[in-house]
């Protein structure tokens, strides 16, 4: 897509002109991946985090929240009612949290394989080369890693260094795709100093990094983080609902054969319809939330994240209702890229 036409979209105010590009994202969504919603099971298996991130509510530095692990039985139990759900897929996330070891994981991963038919797909942040090649090999599908935005400074700015490690998210996505992963990334909108120069590479990244899953959600800041308490800076970029459904549509006809999900964030922002509104304008899939209700609220990236109280069974009947009620059908098997 043009440069110049996705910067004007990102520009663009007026709800009728937006229409049309509702129109056209949905019409490439329909041809490209068909009317399938996909649903993917999340399961947060830690709230331990090693990394300095300055919005996030999980960061290391946050003395306020209560830690948890979960055990390798409790995770097994959302996979068991993943397969009962009729889920494709089974997604395993934390905190950059170097208390697992890669071996645990290994070992978590060749047990869902053995005893499901779901994909799995790991979400655990930076880890060593090896040990992604060991997850590959025990069977891991998918891997997730955003990369948040392609502008260098404005990454640093809010991704503070570990002593002794460069951050190099780029290298090590394409890492994981000479490993065999379907690769998933993405980036967050209204980062404080975001530019629209800013997202529209980030939306030529995606095409360049050929990505196979793409997820993009407003910036929102944990109140207890740097950022919590900074306003962003007149002429930026707004981390809005209306600017996140723009990146989605824009994501969709940049990258016609990506899963793009239609995010949490946006259903925090909008409870009531934000997730069908996304799914209307490229998305292709949901990440309904498995995690147990007593660490679900544990797991504060922001604040206020939808759905924290509802148990995996009343999440999973509100997305087939959300999904059925703008005409479009509860997606089965893997719903892995088409590619792949």
């Amino acid at each position: 897509m043009d440069r110049h036409r996705i910067l004007d979209w990102l520009k663009e105010e007026d709800g009728g002109r937006l229409e049309e590009l509702w129109r056209q994202a949905d019409g490439v969504r329909k041809e490209k991946v068909g009317d399938a919603v996909h649903l993917r099971g999340l399961v947060e298996i830690s709230n331990y985090c090693s990394r300095l991130c300055w919005y996030c509510g999980i960061r290391a530095e946050n003395q306020k929240i209560e830690r948890y692990r979960m055990t390798k039985d409790e995770i097994m139990e959302c996979v068991r009612q993943a397969v009962e759900f009729g889920y494709g897929t089974v997604v395993l996330q934390s905190g950059e949290d170097w208390g697992i070891t890669a071996q645990w994981i290994e070992d978590v991963v060749r047990t869902i394989k053995e005893k499901t038919p779901l994909a799995v797909t790991l979400s655990l942040g930076e880890r060593d080369e090896e040990e992604l090649k060991a997850w590959r090999a025990a069977g891991a599908d998918r891997y997730l890693l955003r990369f948040e935005t392609s502008n260098r400074a404005l990454y640093e700015k809010i991704h503070p260094h570990l002593a002794g490690k460069v951050s190099d998210r780029f290298a090590i996505l394409r890492k994981l795709k000479n490993l065999g992963y379907e690769v998933g990334s993405g980036v967050m909108i209204g980062i404080p100093g975001q530019r629209y120069e800013d997202l529209a590479d980030d939306i030529e990244m995606f095409e360049k990094l050929d990505l196979d899953m793409i997820g993009v959600g407003p910036f929102i800041a944990h109140p207890d983080t740097p950022l919590g308490r900074e306003k962003p800076v007149e002429g930026q970029v707004p981390n809005t609902e209306l600017m996140t459904y723009k990146v989605v549509a824009l994501t969709r006809i940049a990258c016609p054969q990506a899963n793009i999900p239609s995010t949490t964030a946006l259903a925090t922002l909008n409870l009531a319809e934000g997730r069908e509104l996304g799914l209307c304008r490229g998305a292709n899939v949901v990440m309904p939330n498995l995690t147990p209700v007593k660490y679900r609220s544990k797991y504060e990236i922001y604040p206020a994240k939808a759905c924290i109280r509802e148990t995996a069974k009343e999440c999973h009947n509100c997305m087939k209702r959300r999904i059925i009620s703008i005409g479009r059908t509860v997606g089965t098997g893997l719903g892995g890229r088409k590619h792949f």
